[in-house]
């Protein structure tokens, strides 16, 4: 992917190489992002050894896309987590969540580390000609979960003194990849290793405890944590109750000052987010974000830039010039609540994977549950998240998101979207149908194009090109690729078939 965010100025244990032969830990976690750095922390502060994978650099992948915000409340709203999962388990979601902020807030303490961590209130507030019996239903959810909230009228933004919100008082946020180079740190003090730039090829159980296979060696442990975006342990069982869905940030610089520090999100769907991050120099950055569409389902960022420009600068008109634009994936669950905990048919396996839109509280708290399950701990949270649930009452949102596969995999069937790659230019990447099979076709810079098989390696899905990040999308599950073929991003482990 392409693009650049804000937080990608920071490098995040980078002192991190490839894994050099054979090794031997306690515990092995796969993937660098929140979840597996929070983890890795959370097991050496329990005196594990831990060794932490990541297919490329330390916090690379999609920790780096957030927006961070740090909201313990569901990020589809409580009163929709309340008709699938009943009161008393929506209220364990939010102390949960709310349990990962106060961490957050206590590492950064003590491990003294400057990441502009600061409580602030957040708003929740009527959507243009959108109505406002939705504030009225949330409240009632808010309160019934425990949540501290006030219901007012009227938020800081152009025109919408007169709109109904609740306010949420002590929420969040930070700079995350300032917070995450914090924590490696703390975890290099105590002797967990990183090995960058170092795929899992397969994770195994085998004689009561895990290897973890590479192409540069094997790594052995009593235990393995995997924490990629889209989990690689499981085919079929997880993926069938999550869905992909690309998410876009576009960052503005503002005078410091014009816009109270908070947190705002509206009632449209899909909704928009707003938060401040500090500068230099007597500006600030506002992160403005949303427009969001299930993966490969359409490619047309820059017209979404551009409703998300127009909305924010319709909102705040002291915005100035746009200063980053970049996109992200998120996993929402058919229950909104992540799959955390052991891998379904595994004993010495865990996994942490669906963020459903709030990837950093539940990177936190996943890892603080997986951490005490691991260490023969038992918590009050295993249930809620427990990867093996069958939600029931989310048997609509399971029906639905899943027809995504079944109208991806018709697409085999279709003509190509180009007859043949000489209609490509350097930068362009299309499918192209060549007799019973499908071809995605990239030319480079240099106008060397390059052909792979159009089937993601994870179950077959149709992949479709994006322009913007100048990556194959997979709409099914959310793996991603290189223009050259290589994986990007999980469930797919291994790279997409070259047609010569």
């Amino acid at each position: 992917m392409t693009s650049k965010s804000l937080w990608m100025s920071i490098a995040v244990a980078p002192q991190a190489i490839p894994l050099q032969g054979d090794e031997r830990c306690d515990v092995v976690v796969v993937g660098s992002g929140i979840a597996g750095l929070s983890t890795a922390y959370e097991l050496s502060q329990r005196g594990r050894s831990v060794i932490v994978i990541d297919r490329g650099p330390i916090a690379g992948g999609m920790t780096a896309r957030t927006s961070a915000h740090l909201a313990p409340l569901c990020d589809d709203l409580m009163g929709e987590m309340q008709k699938i999962k009943g009161e008393d388990q929506s209220k364990l979601f939010y102390q949960s969540q709310a349990a990962a902020v106060d961490r957050i807030e206590e590492i950064q303490k003590r491990e003294g580390i400057d990441c502009d961590f600061r409580r602030l209130d957040g708003y929740l507030f009527q959507g243009d000609d959108m109505p406002a019996d939705v504030i009225d239903k949330e409240l009632d959810a808010v309160r019934a979960v425990g949540a501290p909230v006030e219901r007012l009228v009227g938020v800081p933004l152009n025109e919408c003194d007169t709109r109904h919100a609740l306010r949420y008082p002590r929420q969040a946020t930070f700079h995350p990849l300032k917070y995450l180079a914090g924590v490696a740190e703390a975890c290099a003090k105590r002797g967990v290793r990183f090995f960058a730039n170092t795929a899992a090829d397969e994770v195994v159980e085998e004689n009561g405890a895990v290897t973890v296979k590479t192409a540069r060696g094997l790594i052995r442990a009593g235990h393995a944590v995997v924490a990629t975006n889209s989990s690689i342990v499981d085919r079929v069982a997880l993926h069938s109750k999550t869905s992909p869905y690309r998410t876009y940030v576009i960052g503005f610089a503002i005078n410091r000052g014009a816009l109270p520090d908070a947190l705002y999100w509206d009632t449209e769907e899909p909704y928009h987010y707003v938060r401040l991050q500090p500068g230099d120099n007597h500006m600030d950055f506002v992160l403005v974000g949303g427009e969001d569409h299930k993966s490969g389902e359409v490619d047309d960022a820059d017209k979404r830039f551009e409703r998300l420009e127009q909305w924010a600068r319709g909102k705040m008109p002291m915005l100035k010039d746009v200063t980053h634009r970049w996109s992200g994936q998120v996993l929402d669950t058919i229950d909104y609540a992540g799959f955390i905990g052991k891998n379904p048919g595994s004993e010495y396996i865990y996994v942490a994977t669906g963020d459903s839109g709030q990837g950093l509280t539940h990177g936190v708290m996943g890892a603080i549950l997986n951490a005490t399950l691991v260490t023969g701990g038992e918590s009050k949270w295993t249930e809620l998240y427990a990867p093996d649930r069958k939600p029931l009452k989310a048997a609509k949102n399971w029906v639905m998101e899943n027809s995504t596969a079944l109208k991806n995999l018709a697409e085999y069937v279709t003509p190509g979207e180009i007859s043949s790659a000489d209609e490509l230019e350097p930068g362009e990447g299309a499918i192209i149908r060549q007799g019973l099979r499908k071809i995605a076709a990239y030319r480079d810079a240099k106008g060397n194009v390059h052909q792979h098989s159009a089937a993601c390696t994870h179950l077959g899905c149709h992949l479709h090109w994006n322009s913007f990040e100048s990556c194959w999308d997979c709409p099914c599950h959310g793996s991603i690729f290189g223009p050259e073929g290589q994986v990007l991003n999980a469930p797919a482990i291994s790279g997409l078939t070259s047609i010569s």
